[in-house]
């Protein structure tokens, strides 16, 4: 907590008053825009860990078949298989706002209308375990790509936050004391100023009234003399 360094004027008292109030309610929305934003964020954790659990163990499959596959297939036969990929997919992405964060949403489409016919090769020369491996990842392809973007959201919105609980703690902290505890410096040197303008119009006072007892005084006494005379 620290002063600034300003001049103590009722004008600079009346703007920091003005700046006080501005971060006092800038702290209050800061604050409740984390709290939003965490509350958020948590339910996209669980989410998230939902969608895991259920993608690894699938993940982990197709990478059984495919390795099944390779175990079974010479390795010409396995690239000559996979070399012409019979479906390409076009991958949509788009953003939307949350809690004025931009995060990603993607989708996509298969340029085939039949989405099941996704085998490049024949079925003569191949494997029945790359046929499953392929199978697989095409039914896995939505989640993944759906995970991919709560990822990714959930990073945008981590770095949201802690920017946020920055700025709520710059403000908690550092800006809010600093303007209190340089309104309450002013406020007391503007009392001083008055209390000793106050005793100096006192002192004025004092001394006028004393010539003007002593000049009423001196002409008491001119009276006396010229009635005694």
């Amino acid at each position: 907590m620290a002063r600034m360094n300003v001049n103590p004027t009722r004008m600079v008292l009346s703007t920091l008053k003005d700046q006080l109030r501005v971060a006092i309610k800038g702290h209050k929305l800061l604050k409740d825009k984390r709290d939003e934003m965490m509350k958020i964020f948590l339910d996209l954790a669980r989410e998230i860990q939902k969608l895991r659990e259920e993608v690894d163990p699938q993940l982990k499959d197709v990478y059984g078949s495919f390795s099944v596959a390779r175990a079974v297939m010479t390795p010409e036969m396995l690239e000559e298989a996979l070399m012409y990929p019979k479906q390409s997919v076009n991958l949509i992405a788009s953003t939307k706002n949350v809690m004025s964060v931009e995060v990603p949403e993607f989708d996509f489409e298969m340029n085939s209308t039949d989405q099941s016919d996704v085998y490049p090769y024949g079925f003569a020369t191949t494997s029945g375990e790359l046929d499953k491996s392929i199978e697989k990842l095409t039914e896995l392809f939505p989640k993944l790509l759906k995970l991919a973007a709560m990822e990714k959201e959930a990073m945008l919105l981590a770095d949201e936050i802690e920017k946020t609980r920055r700025r709520v703690n710059a403000l908690e902290y550092v800006k809010i004391p600093d303007y209190q505890e340089t309104i309450k410096y002013i406020k007391m040197k503007l009392d001083e100023d008055e209390r000793g303008n106050q005793t100096r119009l006192m002192k004025v006072k004092d001394m006028m009234l004393k010539e003007e007892i002593e000049a009423r005084r001196a002409k008491d006494e001119e009276v006396l003399k010229d009635f005694a005379g």
